[in-house]
């Protein structure tokens, strides 16, 4: 872990500033062509404050998530409008504003202030892909200034933490009164053997005094010697370390400190894209796990070395409701989640799905397995139709569809002509296809129908047999039908 001063903060020595690029597009689809717009149906004026009479956000916005970027409205199919839509496009024929908002808006856990917008068009002559109108390229800068979580490294593999951002007033300082800037951790060399950082913070401290700059190129740089002659040039001890005062207290440290300067850097694993939260979630079709990571808004990972920490504490009911109601026990986290709303007791957790697809997987391998507790045998079986229905009226996602990912909808589902002339080409086929089988399965039954008796079948059997040696095999210049 790495210790800072406030100072840095406040001086800016570690802000750093990202941009972001948002891209959005207006294609051509089977309904209608997508049009960027300011008029979007169900939406508020206060979500369009920021948006030009194009539909588009003006440079200077300050954003958040879930803001609008760019509005565009996508036309809708009969099949998407619901049961309240098509009974009043029925008494109003109302045809105009079948449309959806499909708008561009700033991502979860994304900010900043909007710095260039790019509008790219057909009509203007600029090169698109094939089916896009308009593409619209917009950039969000945001300015982060150092943090804890944020990750540091030095230049020798010396990565860590930032654990805590301390007033200058509690830092560490030298006998003359200077409060040190970065503490590090000294547990951080013996094993890992990256004596670089020491001599480096040795040298820049001699470098300092004597007001010269120093280049060591990697393997032909200073040497220890070296180091130490600059070092008491520059009137310090050769071993470079210096007493320290607690900022705290004002009492030394018990042992020498080694103190200087050195390359600090800010990495780009920055805590504030890491946090993530998730109560409950999309979860895995086939295992029923929560999903993992932050772009799917998944679940945090119980390895298997956490599940020995926890058995071996004893901790046996949190276990168990971390590796059932928590994970893949789907009848279990419904019933679990109906008792916290009616208050009633947390039902006994059942088999989780995970298990069910191993037995699954077993029974394919023509392996009959079957489970068994102390006294009978534990049926395992699928889930009921009373669960699904009860998940629905809770609100649940239990199926993960409403994960977010890639999914096609109807409307962006493009297919050109000859692509539709294909798949009933293909349609055609199968009927040809199912037709052929129905004739195999009559010439079968007329063959069964015939009851030819043993002797018949090994004379066929002999013949065939010796053709096959004569022509080591079959050739092409057999007239054997293929019947």
């Amino acid at each position: 872990a790495i210790l800072i001063s406030e100072k840095l903060v406040e001086e800016d020595a570690f802000t750093s500033i990202h941009i972001e690029e948002y891209e959005c597009q207006a294609r051509d689809t089977k309904l209608g062509s997508e049009e960027i717009t300011r008029d979007i149906p169900n939406v508020g004026e206060d979500a369009l404050k920021d948006l030009d009479e194009q539909g588009i956000i003006r440079i200077g916005a300050e954003v958040h998530p879930g803001d609008i970027l760019v509005g565009k409205v996508t036309p809708k199919g009969e099949t998407e409008l619901t049961a309240e839509e098509r009974l009043l496009r029925a008494i109003f024929g109302e045809k105009a504003r079948e449309v959806r908002d499909s708008s561009l808006r700033v991502p979860h856990g994304e900010s900043g202030v909007v710095v260039d917008v790019k509008i790219f068009s057909r009509d203007n002559g600029d090169d698109l892909s094939p089916g896009v109108n308009t593409l619209v390229r917009i950039y969000i800068a945001q300015k982060r200034k150092i943090s804890v979580g944020d990750k540091m490294a030095g230049r020798h593999g010396n990565k860590g933490v930032v654990s805590r951002i301390l007033p200058v007033e509690d830092m560490p300082f030298l006998p003359d009164g200077t409060p040190v800037e970065i503490v590090l951790n000294p547990l951080g060399v013996p094993s890992r053997m990256n004596i670089g950082q020491v001599l480096e913070t040795h040298l820049g401290l001699a470098a300092k005094a004597l007001n010269m700059k120093v280049a060591t190129p990697v393997f032909d740089g200073a040497i220890e010697e070296d180091i130490e002659k600059m070092l008491e040039k520059a009137g310090f001890e050769p071993d470079g370390k210096t007493t320290l005062y607690d900022g705290r207290t004002g009492q030394p440290f018990h042992s020498r400190v080694t103190v200087g300067y050195i390359y600090m850097l800010k990495l780009h694993h920055l805590v504030d894209d890491k946090i993530h939260a998730r109560s409950t979630g999309p979860y895995s079709l086939v295992t029923q796990q929560p999903l993992g990571g932050k772009a799917q808004f998944g679940g945090q990972r119980f390895g298997e070395m956490e599940v020995w920490a926890l058995e071996a504490y004893g901790a046996a009911y949190t276990l168990q409701e971390l590796l059932t109601v928590k994970s893949d026990d789907v009848v279990g986290r419904v019933k679990t989640y109906e008792a916290i709303v009616k208050g009633e007791n947390v039902p006994e957790p059942g088999v989780p799905e995970s298990f069910k697809v191993l037995i699954k997987e077993l029974q394919s391998l023509c392996l009959d397995a079957k489970v068994y507790s102390e006294d009978k045998e534990v049926e395992i079986k699928d889930e009921d139709e009373d669960i699904t229905e009860m998940a629905k009226e809770l609100g649940i996602d239990l199926q993960g569809k409403d994960r977010p990912g890639p999914s096609i909808s109807k409307s962006n589902s493009k297919q050109t002509k000859s692509d539709k002339d294909d798949d009933e080409d293909d349609d055609d086929d199968d009927d040809d296809d199912e037709d052929d089988e129905s004739d195999l399965e009559d010439n079968e039954e007329d063959l069964l129908d015939e009851d030819l008796n043993t002797e018949e079948l090994e004379d066929i059997d002999e013949f065939a047999t010796d053709r096959f040696d004569e022509n080591d095999g079959f050739g092409e210049d057999d007239d054997f039908d293929e019947d």
